[in-house]
């Protein structure tokens, strides 16, 4: 699936928002705990440039995630990113409680996720994204799956076809030339 096929690209084209998981998708799944107890996450620095990218291209970058974690918000608050859901298990109606408040519909969103409680919302946006390493059921349901991995520049490799099929890349790009 790593090659966005017309169907993928005509449906990338309407994206106005992006969801993402956090564990597995914006890390790479495991949980560190230090001596003391804190926990520690690491955040690909690419995945943090793609989530600018789209944001400057005006997409919107959300987060809903099952688990709760001050490292997240740090993240959220570094990258710009809202809305962020947190402690949510049932994505779905996290999803749908989100809506009330936007004028979006589910043809203009996009999520990407990693495992079992993100197939509800996979399967009801307009766009399911996953990544190269996620359980076998999402691989499956997904419309399209990275080439990387969860937090290995996964978020940034949807980041950049969303706006490839946009014709917006190209243009963002030049700011680095």
């Amino acid at each position: 699936m790593p090659i966005p096929s017309k169907d993928i690209l005509s449906a990338a084209k309407n994206i106005k928002l992006l969801l993402l998981d956090v564990d597995g998708v914006l890390t790479d799944g495991k949980l560190y705990y230090g001596n003391s107890g804190e926990e520690l996450k690491a955040f690909n620095i690419q995945d943090g440039l793609g989530i600018k990218l789209l944001q400057q291209a005006g997409i919107q970058v959300g987060i809903i995630t099952g688990r709760v974690s001050a490292l997240l918000q740090r993240r959220a608050d570094e990258l710009g990113i809202s809305p962020v859901i947190q402690g949510r298990e049932d994505k779905l109606t996290a999803l749908r409680e989100l809506l009330q408040g936007m004028n979006l519909g589910l043809n203009e969103i996009a999520f990407m996720g990693d495992d079992l409680p993100d197939l509800s919302v996979i399967n009801t946006v307009g766009l399911g994204i996953t990544v190269a390493n996620a359980s076998s059921t999402l691989t499956t349901e997904a419309a399209w799956q990275t080439r990387r991995s969860g937090g290995d520049g996964a978020v940034r490799e949807a980041a950049e076809m969303i706006l490839r099929a946009q014709n917006k890349f190209d243009a963002l790009v030049e700011q680095f030339k």
